[in-house]
């Protein structure tokens, strides 16, 4: 069994691993941003007290193993820019919904994709998941995007799912299972 709060995986450009209680700057930057989290289904955060209790949850939950969050460090910098998560882990199912949030100055630089089809290798492979999903409000197109270019699959939309800060919006499903993934990345590999 792999003990979630020792998980580093690393890529070209980042480590992704686990959040501990020196982040809680970082976070509250990024977690704070209003265009950042504009599609996200909570707001906000306001209070870097906020940022402590995501730690806390996380610290716990690497305890419990429910969810698996990992920070996205810039190796050259070595500053927290995002994270993944696995939640809703389902053991007997060998499912888990998949999560992620990337600071606004470093979109459009294919660091998300990056720390994504590391993050999606680790769950299939030393987690032995079968199925990822993702939850996204189907006017974030370059969630949606991502999500595609990886493989993952339309399965679905739930409308007006979310109400946050008085807006309320629809969530498209997305779902990815091993198989696929696996003979896309031997795909890739030829």
């Amino acid at each position: 069994m792999t003990c979630f709060n020792t998980v580093s995986i690393n890529t070209s450009q980042l480590t992704l691993r686990p959040i501990t209680t020196h982040d809680a700057q970082a976070l509250f930057s990024l977690f704070s941003d209003q265009e950042t989290m504009r599609y996200w289904s909570s707001p906000p955060i306001k209070k870097i007290h906020e940022a402590d209790e995501l730690i806390e949850r996380c610290i716990a939950n690497y305890q419990t193993q429910q969810a698996l969050c990992l920070g996205l460090e810039h190796q050259n910098t070595a500053q927290l820019i995002g994270t993944c998560t696995l939640f809703s882990i389902h053991q007997a199912s060998r499912r888990a919904e998949l999560g992620y949030v990337l600071k606004r100055d470093h979109w459009g630089r294919g660091l998300m994709h990056e720390a994504l089809n590391a993050f999606i290798h680790f769950a299939f492979t030393a987690l032995d998941l079968h199925r990822l999903e993702a939850d996204i409000d189907p006017r974030n197109h370059a969630s949606k995007r991502i999500l595609q270019r990886l493989g993952f699959n339309k399965e679905g939309l739930l409308r007006e799912r979310w109400i946050v800060n008085g807006e309320m919006s629809d969530t498209e499903l997305y779902g990815l299972l091993q198989h696929e993934w696996s003979a896309q990345q031997q795909t890739l590999s030829v």
